[in-house]
């Protein structure tokens, strides 16, 4: 039965290659854009160099200061005082590790001025993380006790020091006018990795702010990796009852003087949404994915309306063969299923010309060198929402059409 239903619609796309073109076209662009956004969504929440780690960590960066008679708020990442106090005396986690947000700055290499991004991390930020090391080694607990002024720098960095490949090790770089002994080079990794990618990592001794305030809020993100993947609820549960007890920056300012304090251990898809969503208890994962998901369909249903005015024409055109096979019989439902195998067959084919297309655009991407680093792939995950949206937009497409169609009585669709 399904040979020949693909026998027809093979048939049925040879004899009108204008209708077959605008529909192939709908159907390959939008699920091109579709393949595309995933793959780069996909590569922003899934775990990646150097963040190999990050589907069993959990992270603390942002603290919500609220002022419930006031009505206002105050968020922002947490301090290097916050860190050491209240997430390394935890019992959960292997490892805490902090890392400052990205700065940037200006220095010049070899007479040159580039703009580059730095950031400030313990020693633990090697241990959680795994960047490739082209060159020496990372900073210790020992070179920040030492208060050594050491710095690693990325690939492209050293390129463009000390020339494409060539040691590094050793060299000076002077950073605000203060010089710095290099002592690794890492291969970089995409801004896309936002707690990770930096052209210039910096024990946080050199750092020029005061570390050892006692403010909740800082500059500081804290990445924790439980001793194994099922402690993540343990440990979560654990800084939520240690956060409870944290008391909120008392301002004594009549404007805003905080009462309320909100900070939580989440995933790294977690963490964004519920920063996205701006609430207090609630993560914002649920609501940040229905939004999604009603872009997606809204994306969908636009090209899929267009396309249902093209089946519409194209299934006219086969009225007189509808009228004669249900006047030897065939019932509804057997039209209607023919009608939507069909599209969901051409849909399929789009969705293979997507593939080929979307392939295409991913390999421009990674090698045109718009976002440095970054490498965009398919995976399971990206094929899998391919096929699912194909299957999806031929039934969007498809089964009104047929439904019109296979309501035709013999006498009215002979007549066409």
């Amino acid at each position: 039965m399904l040979f020949n239903y693909l026998k027809i619609t093979l048939a049925v796309l040879k004899r009108r290659k204008f209708f077959t073109f605008i529909s192939l076209f709908g159907i390959s662009f939008t699920l091109t854009i579709l393949v595309v956004v995933t793959a780069f969504f996909d590569h922003l929440v899934s775990a990646g160099y150097p963040e190999v780690n990050r589907d069993n960590s959990l992270y603390v960066w942002n603290i919500k200061e609220k002022d419930t008679k006031n009505e206002g708020s105050s968020s922002g990442p947490v301090s290097f005082s916050f860190i050491n106090t209240y997430i390394r005396t935890l019992k959960t986690p292997a490892k805490v590790a902090a890392v400052s947000m990205f700065n940037s700055i200006n220095i010049y290499l070899n007479n040159h001025k580039i703009k580059v991004m730095y950031r400030y991390t313990d020693a633990n930020f090697w241990e959680v993380t795994s960047f490739e090391f082209l060159e020496g080694k990372s900073y210790t607990a020992q070179n920040i006790a030492n208060n050594d002024y050491v710095v690693v720098i990325n690939d492209n960095v050293r390129d463009q020091y000390v020339g494409k490949g060539q040691p590094a090790v050793g060299k000076m770089l002077e950073v605000d006018n203060v010089k710095y002994r290099i002592i690794g080079v890492v291969k970089g990794c995409p801004v896309t990795r936002l707690h990770t990618s930096s052209d210039l990592y910096f024990p946080y001794n050199t750092s020029k702010a005061d570390l050892k305030k006692t403010a909740l809020r800082g500059d500081y993100i804290a990445l924790i990796l439980p001793n194994n993947p099922n402690d993540k609820l343990k440990l979560q549960e654990e800084f939520k009852a240690v956060a409870s007890k944290i008391k909120p920056t008392k301002t004594g300012d009549k404007w805003f003087n905080p009462d309320k304090l909100y900070v939580f251990a989440d995933t790294y898809f977690v963490s964004f949404t519920r920063e996205l969503k701006g609430s207090g208890d609630g993560d914002g994962s649920a609501f940040i994915i229905s939004i999604l998901l009603g872009v997606v369909l809204l994306f969908m249903s636009l090209p899929a309306i267009n396309l249902v005015n093209v089946n519409m024409s194209r299934i006219m055109e086969r009225a007189s063969e509808i009228g004669v096979r249900k006047a030897f019989g065939a019932s509804s439902k057997t039209l209607v299923m023919q009608f939507v195998i069909e599209n969901i067959i051409l849909t399929l084919i789009g969705g293979v010309i997507a593939l080929i297309l979307s392939s295409l655009v991913i390999f421009y991407i990674n090698q045109s060198n718009l976002i440095a680093y970054i490498d965009l792939s398919f995976n399971w995950k990206v094929f899998s929402v391919a096929i699912l949206v194909s299957l999806l937009f031929g039934l969007l497409s498809g089964v009104y059409p047929a439904w019109r169609m296979s309501k035709l009585q013999v006498v009215d669709a002979l007549k066409y």
